[in-house]
């Protein structure tokens, strides 16, 4: 299994930028977004479901922020608009291979990819 996920860099405040995460391997039932900013926990960002396309996101970025599946090219997208310097972190594609009533941690997930750097300058 492996996750690829691609798109990070530097924006500035108020900017956007596009993450895209290719999973391959197997099936899976949902896929998510974490971040993890330097000397914090990794926090949950959003997520989706590969069959119904339920979405989940965290207060912090929603309306904001849009978690999309494309089925055909196997890919899930992270469309991260309206860019805060407090988004800074390493994001991370997380996948989950069964059905389970949450999304919001990080032990609901079997597979990480290897991270994304994004920076929001002031």
């Amino acid at each position: 299994v492996q996750l690829v996920e691609s798109g990070g860099g530097l924006v500035q405040a108020g900017g956007s930028l596009r993450l895209s995460c290719a999973p391959s391997g197997r099936a899976f039932y949902a896929m998510g977004w974490f971040r993890q900013a330097p000397g914090k926990e990794r926090e949950f960002v959003a997520a989706v479901t590969w069959t119904t396309g339920n979405t989940y996101y965290a207060d912090s970025v929603k309306g904001r922020f849009t978690i999309s599946r494309d089925n055909a090219k196997n890919t899930v997208y992270l469309q991260m608009n309206t860019l805060k310097p407090e988004d800074t972190a390493v994001y991370y594609c997380a996948a989950r291979a069964y059905f389970s009533a949450s999304y919001y941690y990080t032990g609901d997930y079997d597979y990480w990819g290897q991270g994304t750097q994004v920076t929001v300058s002031s």
